[in-house]
């Protein structure tokens, strides 16, 4: 048996307040405890989070910090009380390793990787046994990075509390790797779903992939007036909302009497008074609720919609950089020039 790696190459974030401050570093790789799995990290998938963590103006992290939360590997030992997992299994890891299921605790977010928790922007790392998801065998390393945060905050919205059905309507701002992901659950779904961006081009990659109705919110800036006129001023059952303070205003005029609204990022800076939030909400009766990604229970339910649906699903990976060159995949995700996800190749 050959013997396991005791050293890996990892990048650490060594200042906060610039991405170009991440270096790559030699680093022990600890004795896998009991109840582990050390996984050869094959590639990892960036989050607006991880840039957002970077330039200083996420509220998590410090300096030192192995950065990124998504990633997809291979397991190559096991600890000696583990019995779900064996080596050359193919693994994501949750992204907060201890949300196994239910509701998330001060406790749990506190394992969040990148973050609040070292990350996994390293060749090689240990993992609790019970954060580990098996991938979809169809999937590429590549794709499969992509599930910890983007897929399963799409899936923990549309499929939490109030589920999504057939015939539903679901709008998704943008076209980033959550909102994508968004639309491709709510089309495995039956849903049919509004999609908004700033660009032509990419709202004809959304239509692509399933989206009904295109809305470019430049050159229509009522967009939920738009909204309102294409379902018969009903409105959405459904809004991926990630654009926050600047978009929510726009999503509760847009959303149906009793819909959802699942608050996911915060990409538009402009101030929604309250005096826009509360009486709306109030009187339509609405359900806005914040997803903190979701846990190892819902992670494993995803993944067998994924496999049922596997043509509809497939990760969008709009351009992978090697590992040495993850300071150009930062600037690429900053560029806001991708459709989907930005993934770092880890190990060739």
């Amino acid at each position: 048996m050959s013997a396991l790696p005791t050293v890996t190459h990892e990048y650490n974030l060594r200042e906060i307040g610039s991405y170009k401050n991440l270096e790559i570093k030699h680093a022990s790789i600890s004795k896998t405890k009991a109840n582990e799995v050390l996984v050869q990290v094959h590639a990892v998938s960036l989050q607006y989070r991880d840039l957002g963590i970077s330039l200083g103006f996420y509220p998590v992290g410090k300096p030192g910090v192995v950065p990124c939360s998504d990633m997809a590997g291979e397991v190559v030992g096991v600890g000696e009380d583990v019995t779900g997992w064996k080596k050359g299994d193919r693994v994501c890891a949750n992204f907060s390793t201890d949300h196994i299921y239910g509701d998330t605790t001060e406790d749990i977010i506190a394992t969040s990787m990148g973050g609040q928790s070292p990350g996994v922007l390293t060749q090689f790392r240990n993992f609790p046994a019970h954060s580990l998801v098996r991938i979809p065998d169809h999937l590429t390393y590549e794709q499969a990075s992509t599930l910890p945060c983007a897929a399963l905050t799409a899936y923990n919205a549309l499929h939490g509390p109030n589920p999504i059905k057939a015939g539903d309507i679901v709008l998704v701002q943008g076209t980033g790797g959550v909102s994508m992901f968004g639309l491709q659950f709510a089309v495995a779904a039956g849903a049919t779903v509004i999609a908004t961006s700033s660009s032509n081009e990419k709202l004809k990659i959304a239509q692509e992939y399933g989206a009904k109705h295109l809305i470019n919110y430049k050159e229509t800036p009522d967009w939920d007036q738009e909204v309102l006129k294409i379902t018969n001023r009903r409105g959405v059952d459904h809004v991926v909302e990630v654009g926050g303070q600047g978009t929510l205003g726009k999503s509760i005029n847009a959303a149906r009497i009793g819909g959802s609204i699942h608050i996911i990022g915060f990409l538009s800076g402009n101030a929604t008074s309250p005096g826009d939030i509360i009486v709306p909400t109030l009187s339509k009766a609405l359900i806005i609720r914040g997803i903190y990604i979701g846990s190892v229970a819902q992670f494993k339910d995803m993944v067998r919609l994924i496999e049922a649906n596997p043509d509809e699903t497939v990760p969008i990976v709009d351009k992978v950089f090697e590992f040495e060159n993850a300071i150009d995949a930062y600037a690429y995700l900053e560029s806001q020039k991708h459709v989907g996800k930005v993934v770092i190749r880890v190990s060739k």
